[in-house]
């Protein structure tokens, strides 16, 4: 399974994989019927998570929603730490995930645009360099597991900054390495030496413990956020989570 999944995500485009895994993923959830581990997104429960990553990790991946480690702690985090889904807001969701966009959309309080440059997920066909609306356009940005993807992320992050309101915030998650110091070489083309030195074909750098301090250099305001400390053991066995993973919380700076 483990070693199958890998080669999936390796070598299939992206688009198509968006297409075909919900309906796939149902058939390998109703061969892992349990109660051990249940999903905070949808709700269902299983044996275990199914595997998921390039390295395959385990008990990764909802068979239902499709969600990951990082997005049931994303659920998590804007249930008890904001006013995501009471509070009337204008979201721009950038490459928006396939466990999240039907119950966003489903949401009375949110006026809730997807926006990407090529998932067919999105709504709105956009690039994050130019961002196609106006300053103080949006409460709220997610931009997830992107920013290691693009052309130029302080750009990007400048253009979020720019479309939030000056009172907006988000949430930009990236894979961050244990290494001091982001590994970026605009030179490198070739997609398997990106991959030797970034950690996938389509990367473009390799952030490292530096990463909300680069970020910062766009003008946004970054808060490392470690609400995966506040959870309890149980909780994070019983909802597969990360237990190291910061929640990045950005807000409009100058």
């Amino acid at each position: 399974m483990k070693t199958i999944i890998s080669f999936v995500i390796r070598y299939v485009p992206r688009p198509l994989l968006q297409r075909v895994s919900p309906l796939v993923m149902k058939v390998f959830g109703q061969m892992n019927s349990g109660n051990d581990v249940t999903c905070p997104v949808c709700g269902h429960s299983y044996k275990k998570f199914l595997p998921y990553g390039r390295i395959a990790r385990a008990n990764a991946l909802c068979p239902n929603c499709l969600s990951l480690e990082r997005h049931r702690l994303m659920w998590l985090f804007l249930k008890q730490k904001t006013d995501f889904f009471s509070a009337p807001l204008r979201v721009l969701h950038v490459a928006p995930e396939h466990c999240f966009i039907g119950r966003f959309e489903g949401l009375k309080n949110l006026d809730y645009i997807t926006a990407d440059l090529e998932s067919p997920l999105a709504k709105v066909k956009m690039d994050v360099h130019d961002i196609p609306f106006p300053e103080n356009s949006f409460d709220v940005v997610f931009c997830n597991h992107v920013l290691e993807h693009v052309e130029d992320d302080l750009r990007a992050c400048a253009e979020f900054n720019r479309v939030l309101k000056p009172d907006g915030w988000g949430i930009l998650q990236s894979p961050v390495y244990p290494i001091e110091k982001t590994l970026e070489d605009k030179n490198i083309k070739d997609p398997a030496e990106r991959e030797r030195l970034f950690g996938q074909r389509d990367h473009v750098r390799k952030f490292g413990k530096d990463y909300a301090e680069r970020l910062r250099k766009s003008g946004l305001l970054i808060e490392e956020n470690l609400f995966v400390k506040e959870l309890s053991l149980d909780k994070l066995k019983q909802h597969g989570l990360p237990p190291e993973e910061v929640v990045f919380v950005c807000r409009k700076g100058d």
